[in-house]
């Protein structure tokens, strides 16, 4: 059976028509090439064509770079730095470049840039976005994105925005930690503030149950103990989703990528708060960062 194909939206101002389910390539770390091949299979079979990786997501990119000589056009392909000097920058982006054997990407992103000292060394005048406008202007990526998380990310991604028009932002978005009003308020600022500039809003850990027990073995690759059941996923999935204005980065585990690729793909309306309340409760789920 064929899967169905996940529906495409404009990616911002870029003119790309992203899926709306971005492959969160953090899954490939630590896994074989193998592995990573199969993953690609599972990606083209449901139509996602964006691909978001960090030059710290382990192996992630040698794994992404041997995809790249046949299917380079199929995907809008991001990366991120956590340097935040000029040179450091600068360098780790060549690297990235070499690594996902490419002469350019889609998207280069500050990676998660949150503490205000680390804002203030990459916003400098020898700062890492300095190198990734110089790269841009080199022709080696075209658009250029902040990420981050915890609760003060929605604050600090205004303050970004505000010194720079980025063309993308990413921060955590899901049932359970939009239930703490403070970052509800942020993220749905945030919000307003990226739909009148046009900006691509990309969000993580749609489908957290709760962070890791202390000692609790753990049950999948990611850092936070995930939803596993398939009608759980769904209604985070298209909690998610039922927001029109943002994408859904997939999570850190290749087992557990193709229920939500399937949840995505079957999207039709975000689940009632009845719905949402009762997995809430049923589950004993908790916000990542509070």
């Amino acid at each position: 059976m064929v899967a169905k194909q996940i529906a495409r939206q404009p990616f911002g101002r870029t003119g790309h028509l992203s899926s709306r389910a971005i492959f969160g390539a953090a899954a490939l770390g630590n896994v074989t090439q193998d592995d990573a091949d199969r993953t690609l299979e599972v990606l083209l079979e449901y139509g996602v064509n964006h691909i978001d990786t960090a030059a710290s997501y382990g192996d992630s990119e040698l794994r992404i770079g041997p995809w790249m000589a046949q299917h380079r056009r199929d995907f809008f392909l991001a990366t991120k730095t956590g340097e935040r000097t000029y040179q450091a920058a600068k360098d780790q982006f060549h690297r990235s470049l070499e690594r996902l054997r490419v002469d350019s990407v889609d998207l280069i992103q500050l990676h998660y840039l949150v503490a205000e000292a680390d804002w203030q060394t990459a916003m400098s005048e020898d700062g890492a976005l300095r190198a990734l406008l110089e790269a841009r202007e080199q022709g080696l990526v075209r658009f250029i994105g902040v990420t981050g998380h915890d609760v003060a990310i929605a604050e600090m991604h205004h303050r970004s925005l505000n010194f720079y028009d980025f063309d993308s932002i990413l921060l955590p978005y899901s049932y359970v930690m939009m239930q703490n009003p403070q970052y509800r308020y942020g993220f749905e600022t945030l919000l307003g503030m990226a739909q009148q500039r046009n900006i691509a809003v990309q969000t993580i850990k749609s489908v957290t149950r709760r962070p890791w027990a202390e000692g609790q073995q753990h049950s999948a690759n990611t850092w936070y103990e995930p939803l596993i059941e398939q009608a759980h996923i769904d209604h985070a999935v298209h909690w998610v989703l039922g927001n029109p204005q943002v994408f859904l980065n997939t999570l850190g585990d290749i087992q557990l990528l193709p229920k939500v690729l399937d949840a995505a793909s079957r999207f039709e309306q975000r689940p009632s708060e009845e719905t949402m309340q009762a997995d809430l409760k049923s589950l004993e789920m908790a916000p990542l960062f509070v």
